[in-house]
């Protein structure tokens, strides 16, 4: 599958662009902007692009109006073909994000509804009592998501819906030529909606891609040979900046070893968990990292663990933003992108990664771990990798078994002698590649 061998960008269109919150309903072609990052694209070697909803919306993208066609903030379905096309053609793939488990108030099936209450004929594809009420004083009541009632519960258990899901993903394959799905809060689908999706885009498109939006419990609810390939691993997400602010490595090596480790009971061995250090929902890593000469070892961190490596725009140049100040400060627009050493290590990293299938496949081996330092091997296929992390300020001496006296550290292409132990510089970290 491509999606475990490269590394993913992430965009928010409706930020990115600099679109207004609302809709306005006024056409500009915003989208073509993605055009002019491409040469940032190819210098950072991400080989996927994730884009965050770019189908007509209420507001934030989530709120769904019509599934069939791109936002008029962000341009038409023809500049949004272009952008795809001049991404496929650099050799990127394009993932877009799936909102099927609600729409918005616009999203014409609930209009109609409103209108004719009793008489329209897609009252059943929501879950709705016309002898109740809501915020917005409809004269009947409806499940909103999580109690947004902005966001329109969709019945999934009725085959009409599905079918017009399944109808308009296809759409996607056979118009922009997308490469794959990330489901929006995958943990409330229908696990036989999930399993249709698998089926059926498998014949769409060889190697399609599915992703699943999973915040926390059991990830294999929604990820298998039958649902999704992936899930996004916010177990590890928080483990990463959890132990480098505490200077406790055992936290993120525990969890990685209880998901992908050598025994038999680990839960998610030979998946590939989409990794990230922050998102379009968290405060980005650079405001929540307490020393920032940690941000290029948690990367490091990242890009060496099991798991698809994912880069949200903006952070990989060191990019603030806490969730406190509200979602659009974690979504916001750029004129152009920028380039600093972090940028210089984040793409030494997504071109490292490029053919290694230790990096890509291998398995989770600890080989020394302290409060301040880890060191773990990943080795599959005769490609053998150890990743090295040093969070203290101070020098420290590692003694481990490498099985080997001399590498090539991947980050900056040195070759480090190890033979006698491992001198690491104080908030230094190696990708050594044996």
């Amino acid at each position: 599958m491509w999606a475990y061998e490269t590394s993913f960008y992430q965009i928010y269109p409706l930020g990115f662009c600099g679109a207004p919150f609302e809709n306005d309903g006024k056409l500009e072609h915003r989208i073509l902007k993605v055009i002019d990052w491409i040469p940032h694209f190819k210098k950072l070697g991400i080989g996927a692009v994730l884009f965050n909803p770019v189908f007509e919306s209420d507001t934030h993208g989530y709120n769904t109006r019509d599934y069939k066609k791109i936002d008029v903030r962000l341009g038409t379905n023809a500049d949004f073909k272009k952008v795809c096309d001049k991404l496929h053609k650099e050799g990127i793939r394009v993932v877009l994000d799936g909102v099927f488990n609600h729409a918005g108030r616009g999203f014409f099936g609930f209009t109609d509804v409103l209108e004719k209450k009793w008489d329209s004929s897609y009252k059943d594809w929501f879950n709705i009592s016309f002898d109740g009420n809501n915020g917005y004083n409809d004269g009947l009541w409806y499940e909103g998501w999580e109690g947004n009632y902005d966001l329109v519960k969709l019945n999934l258990k009725n085959p009409a819906v599905t079918d017009y899901l399944l109808e308009s993903a296809k759409f996607w394959v056979d118009e922009f030529g997308i490469d794959g799905l990330r489901l929006d809060v995958a943990y409330c689908l229908d696990q036989d909606f999930i399993r249709r999706l698998r089926r059926e885009s498998s014949g769409w498109k060889e190697d399609f891609f599915l992703m699943g939006e999973m915040i926390g419990g059991d990830y294999n609810r929604i990820m298998g040979d039958d649902l999704c390939h992936s899930a996004t691993n916010y177990e590890c997400y928080k483990g990463m900046h959890s132990s480098f602010n505490s200077m406790n490595m055992f936290e993120i090596v525990h969890s990685l070893l209880r998901q992908f480790g050598p025994e038999n009971w680990t839960l998610y061995r030979g998946r590939h968990l989409l990794s990230f250090v922050d998102n379009h929902d968290v405060s980005r890593i650079a405001s929540v990292l307490q020393r920032p000469e940690h941000l290029k070892l948690i990367y490091t961190l990242m890009f060496g663990m099991p798991g698809i490596p994912t880069i949200y725009y903006g952070s990989e140049w060191g990019e603030k933003a806490d969730k406190s100040q509200g979602d659009p400060a974690l979504r916001p627009c750029f004129d152009e992108p920028m380039w600093t050493e972090l940028t210089d290590t984040i793409a030494a990293l997504c071109h490292g990664r490029e053919g290694s299938k230790a990096l890509s496949y291998g398995d989770f081996k600890s080989l020394l771990l302290t409060n301040r330092q880890c060191i773990f091997e990943r080795e599959a296929e005769g490609d053998r990798v150890i990743v090295v992390i040093n969070a203290d300020e101070n020098q420290f001496h590692a003694d481990f078994d490498a099985r080997a006296g001399r590498a090539t550290d991947i980050i900056t292409g040195k070759e480090i002698d190890f033979g006698g132990g491992l001198n690491i510089p104080g908030y230094t970290s190696y990708l050594l590649q044996i």
